[in-house]
């Protein structure tokens, strides 16, 4: 008897896959996202049903030139967490400080971007409370940016109010696992602005969660056309897709493409991680697992690849392992169910297996 771990990475995790995806741009409220749970594709949200999540903490801190020790002022600072849906774009002021109110806790991703230097990037956890940062910007020595590079963060502010709340309401009732509800705010939030390529990403979700791929694929390639090919989510989002209708070629191409344009996405690496054991290139799978692991450790997702993969090579020993720190990470996932009864089994095989006195 064989414990395969395989269906956790099929189509019986799709709301897992869904969920990770999401929360690695989920359950976003307001700017931006990502749900695979992996996908935690509905971004977390998709595994259970939660509270509004409180939004009175705060993220400040102070970004320093690297070398001459100076602040920087008027730079943007974007702070984004897929896990609690927000996405938040501010300036710098002339000491280099900087302070966002009103988030929830979850895990965030702080990018600091300026001319002549590298972009800066960087995760932190963050309580719900308060949380003091200190970012340094290193000179690059490259050319400097073009005068569009910062056409996106720029666009965020254009975004009309009541697309924004249409859009938040949505995420709402994503989170609430309201499929047709969350997708009727996000086409008014579409309505509104159509250019608001989040909500088109969501509703390629919501279509995806409710068996439309036909149409989740029409509207993340849309996602796609009005961010000028920049958004990795919706890319990842035909590669999923792909997956899902078992074209697993088409899958890799597209999240291999995703990777390109945002080679740090975790979730993506879990993607094609899925889709290369689809492909029978398990340590391929493993080595993209690994990778996802690398830029967050935290993505448990990446773990049921791995346990996957060491199922098939009837190492069940490192399989348990990573069904434990599958567990660890999302106790109450859309997986965990299932997790926990393949462990007990491979529990049984494992001690089968052990030499008796």
């Amino acid at each position: 008897m064989q414990c395969k771990l395989s269906n956790l990475t099929g189509t019986n995790t799709r709301s897992t896959v869904l969920s990770a995806f999401l929360r690695t741009f989920g359950r976003l409220l307001l700017l931006l996202v990502l749900s695979f749970a992996l996908f935690a594709w509905g971004g977390k949200v998709n595994a259970q049903e939660q509270d509004s999540p409180k939004t009175d903490g705060a993220i400040s801190g102070t970004v320093y030139l690297d070398g001459n020790n100076q602040p920087a002022s008027q730079v943007a600072v974007s702070l984004k967490s897929h896990e609690a849906g927000i996405f938040r774009s501010v300036l710098t002021d002339d000491g280099g400080h900087f302070d966002v109110q009103g988030l929830p806790a979850g895990t965030y991703e702080i990018r600091v971007e300026e001319q002549g230097y590298e972009p800066h990037r960087s995760t932190a956890q963050f309580d719900g409370t308060a949380l003091r940062l200190e970012l340094r910007l290193t000179a690059s020595g490259a050319p400097p940016v073009p005068a569009n590079a910062y056409t996106i963060s720029v666009r965020e502010l254009t975004i009309p109010w009541k697309a924004q709340d249409e859009y938040r309401k949505g995420l709402e009732r994503l989170a609430k696992k309201d499929q047709n509800g969350s997708l009727s705010h996000f086409m008014k939030a579409v309505q509104l602005f159509p250019g608001y390529f989040e909500a088109l990403y969501h509703l390629g979700i919501v279509h995806t969660n409710l068996g439309h791929l036909e149409k989740a694929m029409q509207a993340f390639q849309k996602a796609i056309v009005v961010s000028g090919g920049r958004y990795a989510r919706a890319v990842f989002g035909i590669g999923y897709v792909h997956y899902l209708q078992g074209n697993a070629a088409d899958a890799e191409t597209a999240v291999r493409r995703g990777l390109e344009i945002d080679p740090n996405a975790a979730d993506g690496y879990v993607i094609l991680g899925m889709t290369l054991l689809r492909l029978n290139r398990p340590e391929e799978a493993e080595k993209s697992a690994h990778e996802a692991l690398v830029r967050d450790p935290n993505m448990a997702d990446a773990y049921l690849v791995l346990a996957d993969s060491c199922a098939r090579r009837e190492d069940y020993r490192d399989q348990i392992q990573d069904l434990d720190n599958y567990l660890r990470l999302d106790p109450n996932g859309g997986a965990s169910k299932r997790v926990l009864e393949v462990r007990a089994v491979a529990r049984r095989i494992l001690d089968r297996m052990q030499p008796r006195d």
